[in-house]
């Protein structure tokens, strides 16, 4: 009987690993998104100064794995079996949840997820022991479970989203009232001042959250951050802000830059000593569980588990290997990398391509702020309007969309770690359950809105990830609680071969979301995917755009011929398969139609003309798609919907008219690749054939129809094919006589300068 129970430690051993990998993969983003967003240092020194955050703070770690061993259920009422039956149960079920929101790339909580899993498998199993048992009733639930701690858990959860959104928006407000968007030209007693305030909060923080346990903290000093922390704060303040003054004024080092550096490893410093309960306080309290039943001598079944309730100290070689694989994962991680970037670019100053769709919520609440915003003008004497307008006005800049400009100046991101910095410390000396992902999380939401990165064209978008983030943490509690149940009942009566079924479905389910998030990394470096304009002549812009038009050539000959040869099998997958193709064709084309404002304005006064041909471009490249969109949806529905086949006759023309097609996108897309611009109007000649042919085709159909036709279906769906395949090659055509007309071989091509000195 006791083999099982090693065979259950084992299994807690690996998922515990485990855990810390997908743990912090999704936590990354407390620490990691304000150095990231504002770029302040590369990423290199980032995760150099994470990580050793990140080792401090697990060798600094109490080791009291409090909520894991008494914080949620009173030990004492379960037997060893039972504990050991929710313990595993939570950490399946953890690992499994954590890495589902990682492959989704959204910011969750491992604190709330680890508390309501414990909630869930020990509510399971009172349940189940209270119905065996004639003498108890469900009302006796309450012996088992710490209601109050659950109760106040929910209550943090809500009270960290309000406050910290709150807060980090006022502070973010009144620090760029100070320092503005110009905040490096300002004296140098600006930034020693900003600086003496922040780094002083960011080290309370290390001392009240980070390594306040720590073993090589002595008595005196813990003592004395605990009973003067007034004397402590104003101390560190002045201190703080002369040294800050010092290093602008004489080593011209950037203050800004130090803060970031700080408050990333301050950070990293209370995650790993904090949360690191989170992935391995369930593994150790059940190593501890395991020991005390070992050498009592008693059946599992009978020896309750009051040793649980003791304090044990956590062998230091324990945290010593968790440090070690969390430190790896930050380097290793694409995961952690996903997660980061939801974040950042929900707080991004510039326009970003949104990830979330706006909903009637988000609409509302945009709607409701911009009122408010207009009451409170209305009540602000214009003197302070017009010095607010002057704080927040951002400096010229060449607009461009290149993806490696900051998201966020220097003075948002040492705002964020400050006051998630404040927020965390305060909440840890009155003992609060607050969540670090929470807090950091809605401190950027705060600080973008502060920052108005929220503008009229992305709030609805913002408002609305936001939304889809908070829905995603209370979904973390309702499902860690209802998961790790069904976990629980399905171990407590499976056992040993429960267990077994358990892990393999959890590692099968972790390689296919391993694999799944690899290939969506892949399709996201796709080779055939389009590229944005920087040229700034019209010649420029036809050998520029050239490699898009061979592509959209290449794509859309194969999505035509999908469809073609889905509707002459009636292929479903291949159908379902080309309708996702043209999805993001179209997605593509739209997002370089949002790209024209960048581009129009990165163009010289001379060469204005060259945006008219660019506009011409995308629009016959758009429609294009739309075409060759209706085509698929057309085919798809048919066949969705189970209507009659297409007759051999028609099936016979659509391919004649496919091998023409294809010959035609063939020799334009060579054109195109060899960058031979003169061979266009040898493929233009074509252009009478082909539509001829295919106003035959039509002609026939209108004769079969009045004859020996007899399907509605077929009917509207082969009049639809043919007639989208005319203006498929009107605009196709249309396009080659653009680029035909246009292009001049005697002119060499313009690019801007600012792209020829960045390559």
């Amino acid at each position: 009987m006791e083999n099982i129970y090693i065979y259950m430690l084992v299994a807690l051993a690996v998922l515990a690993i485990a855990d810390l990998v997908v743990g912090v993969s999704n936590d990354a983003v407390n620490f990691l998104n304000s150095a990231i967003g504002s770029k302040a240092v590369s990423f290199k020194t980032i995760i150099i100064v994470a990580s050793l955050g990140v080792a401090l703070g697990a060798m600094s770690s109490s080791g009291m794995m409090e909520v894991a061993r008494k914080g949620i259920f009173n030990p004492g009422e379960f037997m060893f079996d039972e504990i050991m039956i929710i313990f595993t149960a939570v950490m399946i079920t953890d690992i499994l949840l954590l890495d589902f929101f990682n492959t989704l790339g959204l910011p969750t909580s491992t604190t709330v997820s680890i508390v309501f899993e414990l909630l869930g498998a020990s509510v399971c199993v009172a349940v189940l022991k209270i119905y065996s048992d004639d003498s108890q009733s469900i009302l006796d639930l309450g012996n088992y479970i710490n209601n109050e701690k659950a109760i106040e858990i929910i209550l943090g959860i809500l009270l960290s989203v309000a406050v910290a959104f709150t807060i980090g928006a006022i502070i973010q407000f009144f620090s760029r009232l100070l320092l503005s968007f110009n905040f490096q030209n300002k004296p140098s007693w600006y930034g020693a001042l900003f600086s003496g305030i922040a780094v002083t909060s960011i080290l309370y923080f290390i001392l009240i959250k980070g390594v306040k346990n720590a073993a090589f903290m002595s008595e005196d000093i813990k003592s004395f951050v605990a009973s003067s922390p007034i004397e402590l704060l104003s101390i560190s303040f002045v201190v703080f802000t002369l040294l800050s003054y010092l290093i602008i004024h004489f080593t011209k080092n950037n203050i800004y830059t130090i803060i970031i550096i700080i408050g990333t490893f301050a950070l990293a410093v209370a995650f790993a000593g904090n949360d690191l309960v989170n992935f391995i306080g369930v593994p150790i309290a059940a190593y501890n569980a395991f020991t005390d039943w070992s050498i009592s001598g008693q059946l599992a079944t009978q020896y309750p588990m009051t040793s649980l309730a003791d304090a044990v100290q956590t062998q230091p070689y324990l945290l010593l290997i968790a440090g070690l694989i969390m430190v790896l994962t930050l380097w290793f991680s694409s995961k952690a990398k996903a997660v980061v970037k939801t974040s950042v670019d929900l707080s991004r100053q510039d326009n970003v391509k949104e990830r979330f769709e706006p909903n009637f919520m988000s609409r509302g609440i945009v709607r409701l702020s911009m009122l408010a915003s207009e009451g409170f003008n209305q009540i602000l004497p214009q003197s302070s309007k017009d010095y607010i307008e002057k704080q927040f006005e951002k400096p010229m800049v060449t607009i461009s969309k290149n993806e490696d400009q900051p998201a966020f100046d220097l003075v948002r991101a040492a705002v964020n770690l400050m006051v998630a910095s404040v927020l965390i410390s305060i909440a840890t000396s009155m003992k609060l359950p607050l969540s670090t992902t929470y807090v950091t999380f809605m401190v950027a939401m705060g600080t973008s809105l502060a920052d108005r990165a929220w503008g009229s064209e992305s709030a609805v978008y913002r408002v609305a990830g936001v939304l889809n983030v908070i829905g995603g943490w209370f979904l973390t509690a309702l499902s860690a609680f209802v998961a790790a149940a069904i976990m629980a009942l399905i171990l407590y009566y499976g056992r040993g071969y429960a267990l077994t079924g358990l892990l393999i479905l959890a590692t099968i389910l972790l390689i296919k979301n391993y694999l799944s998030h690899r290939k969506s990394s892949k399709v996201q470096k796709e080779v055939d995917s389009l590229v944005k304009a920087e040229s700034s002549s019209t010649q420029g812009v036809i050998v520029e755009s050239a490699s898009n038009i061979s592509i959209v050539v290449k794509r859309g000959n194969k999505i035509y011929t999908s469809a073609i040869n889905g509707l002459a099998t009636q292929n479903y997958k291949l159908l379902k398969k080309n309708k996702k193709n043209i999805e993001k064709l179209s997605t593509e084309i739209e997002d370089l139609r949002d790209n024209i404002f960048y581009f129009i304005k990165n163009l010289e006064e001379p060469s204005v003309t060259a945006s008219n041909f660019y506009i011409n471009i995308l629009g016959y490249l758009q429609d294009m798609t739309q075409s060759l969109e209706y085509i698929s949806n057309v085919s798809y529905k048919h066949i969705n919907n189970n209507h009659k086949k297409l007759k051999f006759s028609q099936i016979k023309e659509l391919k004649e008219i496919d091998e023409v097609m294809e010959k035609l996108f063939n020799d334009t897309r060579t054109a195109f690749d060899n960058n031979s611009f003169e061979d266009i109007g040898i493929v233009l000649t074509e252009k009478t054939t082909i539509l001829n042919m295919v106003t035959e085709k039509i002609q026939k159909q209108v004769e079969r129809t009045r004859t020996e036709e007899s399907s509605p279906k077929n009917t509207t769906l082969y009049f639809s094919l043919l007639l989208e395949t005319k203006d498929l090659l009107k605009a196709t055509m249309s396009l080659l006589e653009e680029y035909h007309n246009a292009h001049d071989s005697n002119v060499e091509p313009a690019t801007l300068p600012s792209v020829e000195e960045g390559e």
